[in-house]
């Protein structure tokens, strides 16, 4: 069975992890696959959205611990260095934007890689745990740089250090994601979602995340030039045309992500 499923329709690639009698578990062939599907999503100009979500009750419990106490395991410079880290560069470069769809519970890694995308949705039934200290280690991929700019560092210091399990609402109300999703009909409203970016103007999209990752490390005058420049190539484009057109024809606009 393999450990990540990729589909591409509507305009969308889907990545599900698929180790559903782990919880999604990472291992390195479910890393490395992952990769893999970031790299076509990438390479593919239909691909206008991806979508991320996990097979069975879970999204992903994180790391596999079996894996790491097993003859011939990776060291935790391999994990990091050749796992994870790649994943979260793949999703936060990627000009295209990434719904992370957590159906259920996020735990460690797992969760991380949910917070790393640009819009994070959950069902009712998940939550989202900072695993890593109830064995020792500190939150990795990603979890000490996204998870306090998302909720401030009160909350996560005291989320991180306590492993405190976050239910979607709790998560929703901190502004660790964007919504909250009735578990009943969760895949299908959230590939609607995933539809919907896909049908808007993607490289108008792309911009907004270059814009945004940027944010995280200028002072105010470099990103105000920074969106002076992005602004200029936006305006350059196809589906910039074609808004203002449909705007001013009052009619629905065709957009092809150029």
């Amino acid at each position: 069975m393999s450990p990540i499923l990729f589909t591409v329709q509507d305009g969308v690639g889907n990545i599900t992890l698929n180790r559903p009698d782990k919880l999604n578990a990472f291992n390195r062939d479910m890393a490395l696959a992952m990769q893999q599907s970031l790299d076509q999503c990438n390479a593919d100009p239909s691909i206008r959205c991806v979508y991320i979500t996990g097979a069975g009750k879970g999204f992903s419990a994180g790391q596999d611990l079996a894996e790491i106490v097993a003859a011939n395991a990776p060291s935790m410079k391999q994990i990091l260095h050749e796992h994870y880290n790649p994943i979260v560069e793949r999703i936060r470069q990627l000009p295209k934007p990434v719904l992370a769809a957590v159906n259920g519970v996020a735990a460690g890694a797992g969760a991380n890689i949910a917070l790393c995308c640009d819009i994070v949705v959950a069902s009712q039934a998940a939550s989202f745990i900072q695993a890593f200290s109830r064995i020792g280690l500190i939150p990795d991929s990603g979890g000490t740089f996204f998870l306090p700019r998302l909720i401030g560092w009160q909350k996560a210091s005291a989320i991180t250090m306590l492993g405190d399990k976050v239910n979607a609402t709790e998560a929703e109300r901190m502004g660790m994601i964007y919504k909250v999703i009735p578990e009943e009909g969760f895949a299908s409203a959230t590939w609607q979602l995933a539809r919907q970016l896909a049908e808007m103007p993607t490289h108008g999209l792309a911009l907004t995340k270059q814009a945004l990752n940027n944010s995280f490390t200028n002072h105010y005058k470099q990103q105000l030039a920074l969106e002076d420049h992005l602004q200029q190539q936006a305006a350059l484009t196809h589906d910039y045309r074609e808004g203002v057109s449909a705007f001013l024809e009052k009619r629905t606009p065709q957009f092809t992500g150029h």
